[in-house]
């Protein structure tokens, strides 16, 4: 690891876009975008806390990241680096490597499209799937069906669509069969196809570096949910200097 350091409990060590690729020869290197929902979800849920404290996290949200940099001098450069946006250094990545892609997770649809994206932007090898919805845990069908289109694919680079927690546990839960396709990075992607298949229309720039991105989505698509996910992100701040609620 290039270095670490811990903000709301959760310890953050990849800070930089040049860090997402270092790994060692036979690591299955699983990265794990951090917004501020994930935050409140880590400080309430011990299992999903130390996964993420085992791995590599990015931050992944303008609010967090600022008071981080506020809160401690050693993020005071770090970049954010979310799921929708690192996807595209990693199919840049993948293409410079001869490196295969898998999307799973999503909707049918969102899935295909943002595979036909990658495919047609970049020209590398990239595959995905999207199984029927399920909670966790997954049921055995739900879980052998996703591992028998990893195994035929065999990808290097895998994005894990389900949403946090679920995408993180699924990765947990199958490590050592990821490991054995070959699969080098592992990535908990959340809502990122919808973005990368347009289905989802990102907020202008300046929008994005105020924070605002989701108050933005909010007004696009105004929902009781949304406006609950808002003020359940906000939870974020308690956990700045205060342990975890377990």
């Amino acid at each position: 690891m290039a270095g670490e350091a811990i903000f709301c409990n959760l310890t953050f060590n990849i800070l930089h876009k040049r860090d997402l690729f270092i790994r060692a020869d036979d690591e299955l290197k699983c990265i794990l975008p951090v917004n501020a929902q994930v935050i409140v979800l880590a400080n309430t849920n011990e299992r999903f806390l130390h996964f993420i404290n085992s791995n590599y996290a990015t931050f992944d949200g303008e609010i967090p990241l600022k008071t981080a940099r506020v809160s401690n001098a050693y993020f005071k450069d770090a970049e954010k680096l979310s799921g929708s946006e690192i996807v595209y250094d990693f199919a840049q990545f993948a293409k410079e490597n001869d490196l295969k892609l898998f999307f799973l997770g999503g909707k049918a649809d969102s899935n295909a499209e943002a595979v036909l994206n990658i495919r047609n932007a970049y020209g590398v090898k990239i595959d995905g799937f999207s199984p029927d919805f399920e909670e966790y845990p997954f049921s055995e069908k739900f879980v052998l069906s996703c591992r028998e289109k990893i195994r035929a694919f065999k990808p290097d680079i895998l994005f894990v669509g389900f949403g946090a927690p679920k995408q993180e546990y699924f990765i947990e839960d199958n490590f050592d069969f990821l490991k054995s396709c070959g699969v080098k990075y592992a990535l908990g992607s959340g809502g990122t196809f919808e973005f990368v298949s347009g289905k989802i229309v990102r907020a202008p720039r300046w929008i994005q570096r105020a924070g605002l991105e989701s108050l933005f989505r909010f007004c696009k698509e105004i929902s009781w949910m949304r406006f609950r996910r808002i003020l359940y992100s906000c939870k974020f701040y308690r956990y700045v200097k205060h342990a975890p609620d377990f």
